[in-house]
Parts: C-alpha cells; sequence; structure tokens
C-alpha cells in the first residue's frame, strides 16, 4: 500500500557545533575544504585532473554559478571556486544509485533522510519507474520510458493540462530543443528557475532599459570607481566574483556593501590564485558596510535619491548627468516629484541606519561617476521586489553611470546557464517575433497564449488543472515555497518526470506515477552517431562559450539532455515536420537552427569554436535604450516596503550555508557563520533573544502569518548574530515551508522568500 513520503527535510538534529566566525574568507581553508570533497566523492589524483579542466577555454563549464570567466588569461589550476569544486565533486562521484538501490529502499524509507543523506547516495545510473500504488521505482527502458510519457500527454485534453520546468544547468541546445518540443506540443507552460530568483531583475531591467540582463563586463570591474554590493553573498554563492572585485579595489576603486548580514566573503578576502596571499591578514573589500533592515532597500535608496537632489539643488550640475538624462532618459520631472513626497524622517526607522552612514554612503557615490550595482535574490525575492532593481537604475541614470566602462548594472544569476535557457526560448510569456521564427523555422503554428510561471503551476496542479510534471533537471520541491501546499500539488499529477543526474527529495514526491531519467553531467563526454559533441552555455554577462565534459560517463544508460528530449518529442508528436533524430546526432544542427531564430547568433558554430566564446548583444551595454516602450532609458516611481510587524513578530529571509549550492547541499557546515555540523537553526538580534525570555541554542518552534493563514517549521535553534532588530535568517529549503505560494512580488510573481512574516515560540 502506498505510504504517504516526507515532503521536506526531517525535523532532526544533527549536533552543532559553534566557531568563532572568520575575519577573511578563501584562503588555506577554502582550498583545503575543497579538496576534502574531491578526495572523499572522486579521489585526489582523478579530481585534480578534473579541476584543471573546469572553466578552462577547451575544458567544461562548472555546473555552479553563471559568474564569467576571464575573456583573456585563465589560472592554470584554480579558475573555479571552493563550491565549484564542490560541484563538480558531486556529479563526478564514485557512490552510484543503481536499480539494485531502489529494489532495497523504498521511497518511504528514502524521504525520512535528510537531503543532505539523500543527495550523497550518489549518481542514478538506470531510467526508473514507479508504478501507480507501489513503494519501490523499478528498472525501465528508455523505449518504454518515453512511451510511458508520450501516451499520457497524448491522452490529455489540451496541451495546457502539462507542466515543462526547466533549472537553470540546462545548456543551450538541450533547452532550444526542449522549448521547442513543448510549442509544438501545443502549450507555453514553460515555467522555469528564474521565476523564483531574478525574474524580478528581468521585468525591472526590461522595463527600464529595454533589456533584462546587466549591462557590465567581467572588465568593467577594472575601470570602476565604486562597487556597489546590495542584497547579496557572493563570498559563499558567487565566490569567483571576489576577485573582481580584488580587482576594482588594487585599481583604487572603492566598494559599499549593503546587507542585513555582515557576509565574511565581502568583508575580507584572500586570492586562491596567488600563493603569496593565502597567508597573513587579506585584502579588506567593504569600504562601507550598512546593514539595512530586511526589506528596507527602497527606503533606504530613496534617502540616498534625496540627499543626491538636494546637493544637486544645492550646486546645480554637480552631482546629475544633465547631458546624458536629456538626450537618453525619460520620465525624470515626474520621478522627481515623486521624490519629494517622501520624508527623510519617515523613511529612516525602515532602514534601522543612521543618518550619518547613509550620508556617507551617498558622499560616496556623489564623487564617483563609473558606478556598478551588483545585487542578489536579497533584493528579488519581496513583494517590491520590481522597485528595488528600478531604484538601483534610478541611482545610475541621474549619474550617468551606465553603457559606459566601470558601469552599468549587474545582476549576479545563480546556476549557470539560467540566462542562457531564457536566451533560448524557456520562458511562459515568450516574445511574439519569437514564435514567429520559430513557425516559420520549423513550420508549425506555435501557441500564442501565456503559459504558468512556478507559482501558477503549482497552483493549476494543486487544482487538478495539470496533470502531468516534467522536470528538465532541478530539485522542484525543494527549490519551491509552500513545502507542503507543492507537495500536494505534484501528488495530485497523474505523471511525474524527472531528469537527474542525482537522487534528490522531488523523486520521492510524486504523482500517481513517476519516472527518473538519468542523464549526463557536464563533466561527462558525450558522443552522438559516434562523435563527440560539445554544448554552449551563457554567463551572468552575456558571454556564449562552449563546454566539453572530459570524464566517461558513469553509466552506459545515460542519455543527454538533447537526446532525451528528442526521444520525448519522437514518442509524443504525431506530426512533426521536424527530424529530431537528426538534429540530436550532430548538436551543430541545433546550433544552425538557434542561430536561424535567435537574433546575435550569427555564425554560430563558427564563433562559439573561438576560445572564449563571443558576446551577445546588449542594448545597454551600448548605451542604446530604444527597445523601452519610450525608446529611452526610463526613471521610474517607487515604492518601499508596507509591511507593518506586530510587537511579537519578525521577518525572516531564507539563506544558503557556505556548503551549499541551490537546493544541492554539500556538507553539514556554514563555515563563514560559525555554525558547523547543523542547519537547523535561526539567526536572530541579542536583543530580540532576551525580549523573548530565549538564550542561545535553545529550541523554536516557527510560524509563518499570512492573510489568516499560518504555516509551521518546527525544532530550530536559536544563534544570536549580528543581524537588524525584528529580522532573522534560516536556511532553505528547511523553512521553505514558511513561505507562503500566494505572497509574491509584484509584476513579477517572484516568491517572497525574503520577507516571511513569522512568530517564535521556545519549545
Amino acid at each position: 500500500m502506498f505510504k504517504k513520503t516526507k515532503e521536506q527535510p526531517p525535523e532532526k538534529l544533527t549536533g552543532i557545533q559553534l566557531t568563532e566566525i572568520p575575519k577573511s574568507s578563501v584562503g588555506v581553508k577554502a582550498i583545503a575544504s575543497a579538496l576534502t570533497h574531491i578526495k572523499n566523492e572522486v579521489g585526489l589524483v582523478k579530481g585534480i585532473q578534473l579541476l584543471s579542466k573546469i572553466n578552462q577555454k577547451e575544458g567544461f563549464d562548472c555546473p555552479g554559478c553563471a559568474w564569467p570567466d576571464p575573456d583573456e588569461k585563465r589560472a592554470f589550476l584554480a579558475e573555479y571556486c571552493e563550491n565549484g569544486a564542490k560541484a563538480v565533486a558531486e556529479e563526478a562521484t564514485k557512490n552510484k544509485v543503481s536499480p539494485m538501490f531502489f529494489t532495497t529502499n523504498s521511497i518511504q524509507e528514502l524521504s525520512e533522510l535528510s537531503d543532505y543523506e539523500i543527495g550523497k547516495t550518489g549518481r542514478i545510473t538506470h531510467p526508473m519507474y514507479l508504478p501507480e500504488g507501489k513503494n519501490n521505482y523499478e528498472e525501465i527502458t528508455w523505449e518504454n520510458a518515453f512511451k510511458i510519457i508520450g501516451d499520457e500527454l497524448n491522452s490529455l485534453d489540451s496541451a495546457d493540462e502539462a507542466i515543462f520546468y526547466t533549472s537553470g544547468r540546462t545548456s543551450n541546445e538541450a533547452a532550444f530543443l526542449y522549448q521547442l518540443f513543448v510549442r509544438q506540443f501545443g502549450t507555453n507552460n514553460l515555467p522555469d528557475c528564474s521565476n523564483m530568483c531574478h525574474e524580478s531583475s528581468g521585468a525591472a531591467l526590461t522595463e527600464t532599459l529595454g533589456i533584462g540582463k546587466g549591462s557590465v563586463t567581467l572588465d568593467d570591474f577594472n575601470h570602476a570607481d565604486l562597487v556597489i554590493v546590495i542584497g547579496q553573498n557572493p563570498g559563499t554563492n558567487h565566490p569567483r566574483m571576489l576577485s573582481a572585485l580584488s580587482d576594482t579595489k588594487n585599481k583604487g576603486g572603492k566598494i559599499i556593501t549593503i546587507n542585513p548580514l555582515p557576509e565574511v566573503g565581502l568583508m575580507n578576502y584572500k586570492d586562491p590564485q596567488n600563493p603569496l596571499k593565502w597567508f597573513g591578514s587579506g585584502q579588506d573589500l567593504t569600504d562601507l558596510f550598512l546593514p539595512v533592515k530586511i526589506n528596507g532597500d527602497v527606503a533606504l535608496l530613496k534617502i540616498i535619491l534625496k540627499l543626491m537632489k538636494e546637493k544637486e539643488d544645492a550646486k546645480p550640475n554637480s552631482v546629475f548627468d544633465h547631458q546624458f538624462i536629456q538626450e537618453k532618459t525619460a520620465g525624470l520631472e515626474d520621478f522627481l516629484k515623486d521624490l519629494d513626497t517622501y520624508s527623510i524622517e519617515e523613511l529612516l526607522p525602515q532602514t534601522g541606519l543612521s543618518l550619518e552612514k547613509i550620508k556617507k554612503t551617498t558622499e560616496l557615490i556623489v564623487n564617483n561617476k563609473n558606478i556598478i550595482i551588483c545585487w542578489a535574490m536579497g533584493l528579488t525575492q519581496h513583494k517590491n521586489a520590481v522597485d528595488n532593481i528600478r531604484e538601483l537604475v534610478n541611482i545610475l541614470l541621474l549619474k550617468g553611470s551606465i553603457g559606459k566602462k566601470g558601469a552599468g548594472t549587474c545582476p549576479v544569476r545563480g546556476h549557470s546557464n539560467v540566462q542562457g535557457d531564457r536566451t533560448m526560448g524557456i520562458w511562459e510569456k515568450p516574445p511574439t517575433t519569437f514564435l514567429d521564427n520559430l513557425e516559420k523555422e520549423f513550420n508549425f503554428k506555435a501557441p500564442r497564449k501565456n503559459g504558468f510561471d512556478v507559482v501558477e503551476a503549482i497552483e493549476a496542479m494543486h487544482q487538478k488543472k495539470a496533470k502531468v510534471f516534467f522536470g528538465m533537471g532541478g530539485n522542484f520541491i525543494s527549490a519551491t515555497p509552500d513545502t507542503t501546499f507543492t507537495a500536494e500539488a505534484l501528488q495530485s499529477c497523474n505523471l511525474t518526470v524527472q531528469v537527474s543526474t542525482k537522487l534528490n527529495r522531488s523523486h520521492l514526491i510524486t504523482g500517481k506515477k513517476a519516472l527518473i531519467l538519468p542523464c549526463l553531467g557536464r563533466t561527462e563526454k558525450d558522443y552522438q552517431n559516434n562523435k563527440e559533441q560539445f554544448v554552449s552555455v551563457e554567463n551572468s554577462m552575456g558571454v556564449v562559450h562552449q563546454s566539453k565534459g572530459t570524464l566517461a560517463p558513469c553509466s552506459s544508460n545515460l542519455l543527454s539532455e538533447p537526446a532525451i528530449v528528442a526521444g520525448l518529442a519522437n514518442a509524443t508528436l504525431k506530426n512533426s515536420t521536424t527530424n529530431w533524430s537528426e538534429l540530436v546526432s550532430n548538436y551543430d544542427l541545433i546550433r544552425d537552427k538557434i542561430e536561424a531564430t535567435i537574433p546575435g547568433f550569427n555564425n554560430f558554430n563558427k564563433r562559439v569554436r573561438v576560445k572564449g566564446g563571443f558576446y551577445l548583444p546588449n542594448n545597454a551595454r551600448e548605451n542604446n535604450f530604444t527597445p523601452t516602450k519610450t525608446g529611452k532609458a526610463n526613471f521610474s516611481n517607487n515604492k518601499p516596503s508596507e509591511i507593518v510587524l506586530e510587537k511579537d513578530q519578525f521577518l525572516m529571509m531564507t539563506i544558503r550555508t557556505h556548503d551549499q549550492y541551490n537546493t544541492t547541499i554539500y556538507g553539514l557546515d556554514d563555515r563563514y557563520r560559525g555554525v558547523l555540523n547543523e542547519r537547523r537553526v535561526i539567526f536572530m538580534n541579542e536583543d530580540d533573544i532576551k525580549l523573548l525570555n530565549l538564550k542561545k541554542l535553545d529550541l523554536v518552534d516557527l510560524t509563518s502569518h499570512f492573510n489568516n493563514e499560518t504555516r509551521e517549521a518546527k525544532g530550530f535553534l536559536v544563534i544570536p548574530y549580528h543581524i537588524p532588530k525584528q529580522c532573522t535568517a534560516t536556511y532553505f529549503p528547511e523553512a521553505n515551508v514558511l513561505v507562503p505560494l500566494k505572497s509574491k512580488a509584484n509584476i513579477s510573481n517572484t516568491p517572497t522568500s525574503k520577507t516571511v512574516v513569522i512568530t517564535i515560540k521556545k519549545r
């Protein structure tokens, strides 16, 4: 008889150890940590050979983050970070999950494991099938797996009853084929991980600058006078960014850090690529740190803007770049009029900062011209997330700090090809011109109705309006909000399918029937038609380059993601004129089709073979804002936080540990925050701890409050930390159960994982 499985990590503690928070990041400890993971998962000799190929021009792209590689010379043995080494170790692990493993471990038993324990089981070696009513996956042939999917899809009353999710790791070639199949099937239901992270960035930047991508290149950090890092922790999430910030400092630039937590990586840094700098005091990065309250960003930025205006009014032409504003922008008068409706006195309490510190920040902005602003999910996962980013753009527009060397926008993307997936058409709201090009090239009628994003997809499955879920990579249940609700949604489906390299919790929270389709990893060789292939990816700064694995596949039963899409299409589509088997036999043919349908990919096969790849067109980088509705860069009016906390309430944000990338848990330590061997913790201000009559390491239960609904997460240890009052932080996915699905950003519809209202109760 089928038993309900655990939809979230079990509520068990693992033996916490608290250590002193380190004064610097990276250095010898990071190198040692990386090598330890490599040794344990792969073996040192094989592992070091593998690391020598990561992010090299003729190697493979790191399966971790999307931070760009240097255009020119690259470090021979260290063009990666600690977490990049961990990602490679996880993918190249010696551990295997075979059919026998599933025979001896039911999904009920596996669901009792933590996400960390599930991930450490190893690489999946065979396609597996979970029949309805069964507790154990069974081995299945690829042919039968594709037939089950094709039959299920073709039995639907409408193509819109199927959801096709994508993670950010999928290559350009796989993503292009995937969206083509989905649209030939008849739907735009293509939600992806962007919906949960940088969708707010894309919405804000498209409206204001005409492109949903950042405008800077890696070299711009060498020419910046000032870099503002806001709502981001690169020391853990994008460690190679620290090298770029170091370059800024070495060239005399300044760095401002704005974040509720003082993250070690932004304070001091020891360059791992230079052995002479592994020891000693390291390099100080941040010149000015502002520990803003959670979701106090718009209030802070408005104060800065008002102070800038005061200085400009007192001494005209001393602050604003009037020539740039007149020639390139629209909406200044309305923006300034709206700004005047706010007072510094009413905004200041929302920030938790002193006016003196904000004035020092403003001075740095006023006195510098080449300004880069970087941000990540600390800004994008709020109800007013789009306002956050538009307000940053307002500052850059006033200064004329965009479309020039050393200045511009830098949204720091997560997964290694999440930006490329969107470029390839993985989007539930495809542009008309893109669909027109697909129709012309592939001779079919593309669906025009917008599809479901992640939140809408979960709601549709929960309401049984969607009956099939297909996940191209990722760990959907652990990445999404409102864990219990999302689990119920997936379990309402007739069929759930996961394309994966390793076991994760999404394989245990299934529809009536479920399939696991194991694919090649980024590190592995890909042969099609007896010829070795390569794929391409796009990094955070719009560089498209090739990636070619070096390892033999961990199993002969794996297929590449493009081959899986081709098999899926052949089993499902009855009247397609596309020769899917031919396309997948030589990835050059896929790239030819990309060139024919997507602007910027002219001579794709030739240019992608040039070492280092090529830049895609970027109108904002070129100081051209004609794609916007006004034909110019747009000032905007934005609103600060509307959240009012009751006396006993707190704002909670979810964050990652240093032993984690997205939903992949490499280990149980958060070395840079002094927390070892435990993930069920809540960081709190010491005064708040005293106010609740709590003490360090007390066990508490958390309850979130939204629209008269409550959600509970039990068993978290209290840790005093430098965080503003009434602000708290917990790790995800452990606290995802507290994030309401219906609490989402205006315009972008992104779940508000950084502004969850909670109460805290001692056990």
